[in-house]
Order: C-alpha cells, then sequence, then structure tokens
C-alpha cells in the first residue's frame, strides 16, 4: 500500500503538482485528429492535467491549442470564430493564431502596437497515427515524439479510439496492468471444457492464479506472468508499462500485436484513453495460435458510446456508466454465462477502477503476491518524481524515443527457459514510420 502522502504524489497532475510537471516534459495525447475534421472546423473543449484548453484547426490545416480565456477580458475562445488562419473572440474581436501570437486586435486604434506585445498561452501540436500530439513542458524545442510503433504505421493501416473514465489515472493505469484480474472478471464464467484446447484462454482458465516475474526497464516495468501449458511447455502473458501512463496489454501473439494504450489525466479525477491499434497486425511467419475460444460466455469488448457533447468532460463517454451501473444485469450474473454481469470488456474494467471512487485512497489497501506488478510501478513513478522534483532528473523516455520499441503478448517457452532472453526478438517492435 501508499501512505496517503505518496498516493497524494503520484495521483495528483494539475498545474505546479510534482507529476503534473513531470507529465509535462513528455508529449501527450490530446484529442482525436478526427475531432477537428477539416480547416476552419469548430474548435473543440480539452481539459489536459488540469488545464482548460480550446483546440482548432486553422483554414491551413494546423492543429492550435490554445488557452480558455481569453488574454484581453476572460471570455472563452470555444466561443470563438475560427477563420483565416486563427480563432477570434467574438467578445471584442481579439485573433490568435495556432501559436497563441495576436494577429489582429480590431477594437484598438490603428495606431497600436499592443497586439505584438499580447499573446496566448498556446501549446504546439503534431499529429501522427490519427491523434493530435501536444507539448505543454518547458523545453523551447521538445524532445521526439515516443516510438510508440502502434502509432507509427502508414496511413490506413491503424486504428484509434478514445472513450473517457471518471476516476483518476492511476487508477485506470493499475486496472491494465493487473493480468490475474482477467480469470475472474473477464473469463470467470468461461471453464476448460468450455474454451479450446490449445489455446491461451484456455490455460488462463485452467489456472487463474499465474506466477509472476517483474523487471524494471529503460522505459518503466516489464511483467511476465506464467502458468503450465503443454507438456515441458509454459505459457507467458508479457506486458509493458511505459512512462509516463502508456501501457501495452498481452493481447494476442507476442511478436505479432502492438496494441498501445494512452491513459491521458484530463484532471485528478477524469481519465481519457486513446488506444492505438495496428491494423493489420505484422506477421511473424509462425504459427499463431487461438487467442479465444469458442464459448459463448466470452464478452464483447466495446460498449457502445455515446453522442460527444461540448463540455469539458462530454467526449467518448461510454453508454454504460456510474449512472447506470455500467449496465450491470444481476439475471446475467446469477446465470453463469456472465461472470460480472456487465456486458462488455470495456464496461466491466471501467466499472471496477471508477467504483474505487474518483482518486482511492491506497492507503486502505491490503495487497498480495499478485499485486507485484502494481506495486513496482508505483514505485518506480515515485522514485522518478521524487528525482524530478528534488534533482531536475529527466524522466525515463523523455530523451530516448527509441525505447518505446516494444511490443506485448503471449508466446510459449519451454519449462526453465530464460524468459527474457528468448523473447528478447519478439518484443522488440519494427519502426514503421507513416
Amino acid at each position: 500500500m501508499l501512505t496517503r502522502e505518496e498516493n497524494e504524489l503520484i495521483c495528483r497532475v494539475g498545474p505546479g503538482t510534482p507529476m503534473g510537471q513531470m507529465m509535462r516534459e513528455y508529449w501527450i495525447p490530446a484529442l482525436l485528429s478526427s475531432e477537428l475534421p477539416g480547416p476552419d472546423c469548430d474548435p473543440v473543449r480539452v481539459m489536459l492535467l488540469g488545464e482548460k484548453l480550446i483546440a482548432f484547426r486553422d483554414t491551413a490545416g494546423r492543429v492550435g491549442l490554445i488557452q480558455n480565456h481569453c488574454p484581453h477580458r476572460g471570455a472563452s475562445l470555444f466561443y470563438g470564430r475560427n477563420e483565416d488562419h486563427g480563432i477570434r473572440c467574438v467578445y471584442h474581436g481579439w485573433k490568435f493564431d495556432v501559436e497563441g501570437r495576436c494577429v489582429d486586435m480590431p477594437n484598438e486604434p490603428p495606431e497600436s502596437d499592443f497586439k505584438h506585445k499580447l499573446r496566448a498561452r498556446a501549446y504546439p501540436c503534431v499529429e501522427r497515427g490519427g491523434i493530435v500530439w501536444t507539448y505543454m513542458g518547458p523545453r523551447k524545442t521538445p524532445p521526439p515524439l515516443p516510438d510508440l510503433v502502434a502509432n507509427m504505421r502508414p496511413e490506413g493501416q491503424y486504428a484509434v479510439r478514445a472513450n473517457m473514465l471518471d476516476c483518476n489515472w492511476l487508477q485506470a493505469v493499475e486496472g491494465e496492468i493487473d493480468t490475474s484480474h482477467a480469470g475472474f472478471l473477464h473469463w470467470g464464467s468461461v471453464n476448460p471444457e468450455d474454451a479450446t484446447p490449445d489455446t491461451f484462454l484456455y490455460w488462463s482458465v485452467k489456472d487463474r492464479a499465474p506466477r509472476y516475474q517483474v523487471v524494471d526497464t529503460e522505459f518503466g516495468v516489464m511483467y511476465g506472468a506464467y502458468r503450465p501449458a503443454r507438456p515441458g511447455q509454459v505459457y507467458w502473458r508479457i506486458a509493458q508499462f511505459l512512462f509516463p501512463f502508456f501501457t501495452q496489454p498481452p493481447e494476442g501473439v507476442l511478436g505479432q500485436t502492438w496494441v498501445t494504450n494512452a491513459w491521458v489525466p484530463m484532471d485528478d479525477e477524469h481519465t481519457m484513453t486513446f488506444m492505438m491499434i495496428p491494423n493489420p497486425v505484422s506477421p511473424t511467419g509462425g504459427r499463431r495460435l487461438p487467442i479465444q475460444g469458442s464459448s459463448d460466455k466470452y464478452p464483447p469488448v466495446w460498449p457502445e458510446l455515446l453522442p460527444n457533447t461540448t463540455d469539458w468532460y462530454g467526449r467518448f463517454r461510454l453508454a454504460t456508466n456510474l449512472a447506470n451501473d455500467h449496465g450491470l444485469d444481476r439475471e446475467l450474473q446469477r446465470s453463469g454465462r456472465n461472470y460480472a454481469g456487465i456486458p462488455s470488456l470495456r464496461s466491466q474494467d471501467q466499472a471496477m477502477v471508477e467504483s474505487m471512487g474518483p482518486i482511492y485512497d491506497r492507503s486502505q489497501e491490503h495487497l498480495a503476491v499478485s499485486d507485484v506488478m502494481v506495486i513496482r510501478v508505483r514505485r518506480r513513478l515515485l522514485q522518478a518524481v521524487r528525482a524530478y522534483q528534488e534533482r531536475g532528473t529527466v524522466p525515463p523516455g523523455v530523451d530516448r524515443p527509441e525505447s518505446y520499441r516494444v511490443r506485448s503478448g503471449g508466446v510459449l517457452l519451454p519449462e526453465g527457459a530464460d524468459w527474457i532472453a528468448a523473447t528478447e526478438e519478439l518484443r522488440r517492435a519494427p519502426v514503421e514510420v507513416s
């Protein structure tokens, strides 16, 4: 467990907080490119690290991310006119470009040069793989974007999704790096006889208490969860945490997939997830083992999304949410066809982390052996934020984009094999820049 002081240190991300300042050293996913569908389209409200911002795409197609309040008298630029290479406040007509420069001040006399002395706070943006990335840190020249290969595929060979959670970012991350929950929350109603033999699902439900090995990496933390498989072989489920808030779940076959999730703090109590999915996945030439059995007890992944609204917390919300108990169906739960009684995998995960409250008090926990990855990630975060706060140490991965070229997934290894050495090549992701 963490002390309350430690919990506050790594959970709070607003302006001026140690964790929030450390996160600003990284490029951060801000929104989907599709949310700004064309030049001079409608602006979008974006909450990011506790800061209210307005995103817009100018006449040339460039994306701007600018402070919410007009520097003149504080009216929201969300109501602004997005036109002719800038966003114009409708209160007095002051206009700002994507870099925050005031390019027009029509209510001032022609001889006034005040517009050249004024600048709105704006953060640089780049687009890659369907995501608008922004840099909110102190460097005049931002560091490179991380080499997250799922976000570097050529056009037409990737998919990207987003959804919002009503909880702190760390709860969301910890839900993903906890592998043992899958055998209960997601597959609790699947018995070994329901699953196709010789599949990852079969071995997962045959032994729901995997053993663990966890190691620190240059970019974060990696775990290997292992359990018996075929005679003389072990099924390994390998996954990554990458600073500051990226995860790679152990989906699919190691070496063939590299789905990456970003759990971006909107503020202390809301998180936006960006799922980066290479499609199609790159083949390795090896035989692909079935991941999922034929059981009808395996729930679908994605629930329906509500239509986006224009408020600060109105984007990419699940239709099943806290207000309707995430679609909990007690009869479905009792029937044995769905262990949780919640209709989709995404809703199941989200229900658990949101049910803890906006920020869970981790001093109340009772951690076990199965929480070893959660414990190690917390330790790395605490070490990094303290080093940054006390000595100005550059956090992991900021200046080493190539360290993010990794993959996760499942693999069969011989009993007694060194899992780290045996999977080195499979975990190395090829770079295919779009």
